[in-house]
């Protein structure tokens, strides 16, 4: 095996994989740490529901991005197979909310992950589980 053999196998980094999802690029989603994965974007008026409040999916693709990030930043391809979100309280236009991904359990074949995303202030608006299956490992 020679360098471009090393090249071709390597994983991306966690910025790689961002840089890499149109979706979160069109949603404004920003890598603030790889240690731990924290992801964030600031709720502008393309984010809000009819109620002009952050849509709930907005939170959950939030929350998704950094669980795929930390799940995939083992190096092992990992796929969500089961994910749950419960909203615990309102945000709006100009909060920055941001999601920060920890590893609860990891095995050969599964691992679940639980996301926070908070508000600028502190406040909880999301509490996320997610659990992947891993193959390649």
């Amino acid at each position: 095996m020679d360098r471009s053999d090393v090249a071709r196998c390597r994983m991306p980094s966690v910025s790689e994989m961002l840089a890499g999802d149109p979706f979160a690029a069109l949603l404004g989603i920003e890598l603030e740490s790889e240690d731990p994965i924290t992801v964030a974007l600031t709720v502008g008026p393309h984010h809000l529901n009819f109620l002009d409040v952050t849509h709930g999916a907005v939170v959950f693709s939030l929350a998704d991005c950094a669980f795929s990030l930390a799940s995939n930043a083992a190096g092992a391809r990992a796929v969500a197979i089961d994910t749950h979100l419960v909203l615990t309280s309102a945000s709006g236009p100009g909060d920055r909310l941001t999601a920060v991904a920890v590893e609860t359990t990891r095995g050969r074949s599964l691992g679940t992950y639980r996301i926070t995303v908070t508000r600028g202030d502190g406040r909880i608006t999301g509490l996320f589980t997610g659990t992947v299956s891993i193959s390649g490992a």
